[in-house]
Order: structure tokens, then sequence, then C-alpha cells
């Protein structure tokens, strides 16, 4: 089956969308610049969260641990990003979800063209160990950790975005 090619909008420095898109990771962003992700820390009832393994054969951060998300594609509502990307990623049903979105940050690399937002989301959604089924593709494994535990994995250097999105596990 043939794989689809994906675009993204490209946004200005306020967030707005300029009306010009890219491929996905094209990179030919210049200053001022961005294309919007969305990450979705899933909460338990019980105050802990699906975290992720990167697959060892990723060019950047392999074997960190993350919170899902990912590109919101050209037309696509960064709620419906966060949506989609959580459920591919982990398998779960995000019918019955409690979804809300907290806050945004925004990178800037200059000279790399790579400058983005990302929409951080907080899910809440009572589900177990059972219920999860992690992309292969994306992951190679997954656990369900409180926000202390995710703490010492970033104190370790190995919980990508940590200091971007340490406000969520609060």
């Amino acid at each position: 089956m043939a794989h689809k090619e994906e675009f993204w909008d490209i946004y200005d420095s306020s967030k707005e969308r300029t009306g010009r898109r890219m491929r996905r990771n094209d990179w030919i962003l210049k200053e001022g610049e961005y294309h919007l992700t969305v990450l979705g820390a899933v909460c338990r009832p019980d105050g802990k969260y699906l975290i992720t393994k990167r697959k060892m054969d990723k060019a950047w951060a392999p074997g960190w641990w993350e919170i899902s998300g990912g590109g919101v594609q050209a037309g696509e509502s960064s709620a419906d990003a966060v949506r989609r990307e959580v459920e591919e990623e982990t398998g779960l049903d995000l019918s019955g979800a409690d979804i809300r979105y907290v806050f945004t940050y925004k990178r800037e690399n200059p000279g790399e063209g790579d400058n983005y937002f990302v929409d951080i989301y907080r899910i809440e959604l009572d589900f177990d160990e059972t219920d999860v089924s992690i992309q292969e593709a994306e992951a190679e494994d997954f656990r369900i950790a409180s926000a202390e535990e995710i703490r010492q994995i970033a104190e370790e250097g190995r919980f990508l975005h940590y200091d971007s999105i340490k406000r969520i596990f609060e």
C-alpha cells in the first residue's frame, strides 16, 4: 500500500496559518515561519501517565521515553491531530476521553528551517495496560508511570521535551 504524502501548514509567529504548506520534514521554514505539532499526556484517574519508549533505530533520541504526539497535518486542527496521533501511537480509543488543551510552547532553530509550535494536551482516560497497543514502527515499549517516575527518567536525561512540558505532570 502506498504511503500518502503528508503536508503541514506553515504558520506565522502569532500561530496563524499563512496559507502556505510544506512537505512533512522538508525543513524549508524561514525566520518567522513555523509548523505545528502536538503532544498528548494520557493520564489515568489514579494520576499515572502512559509513556512510550522510542525505537532504537530512530535517528533522533533513540531509546528515550516520551508522550505521544506528532505533526498537525495541513487543514487539520490541533485538537483533531492530538486525538489522531495518540490513537495511532497507543491504540487507545479516545472516544470517551476528556481531552483538554493546556498550553503551547514555541521553539526556534535558526538556520535549520525547523521552527515549531507545540500544543500540549492533557487526556484523561480510564484505561489499563491491556488497552494499549503501541505502534511498533514508532515505539518499542510503554509503561504507566507516576509524575515522579517521569521526573526521575528526565533527570537521567532520557525523557524527550521534559523541560518544555513538565508542567503537564503537575
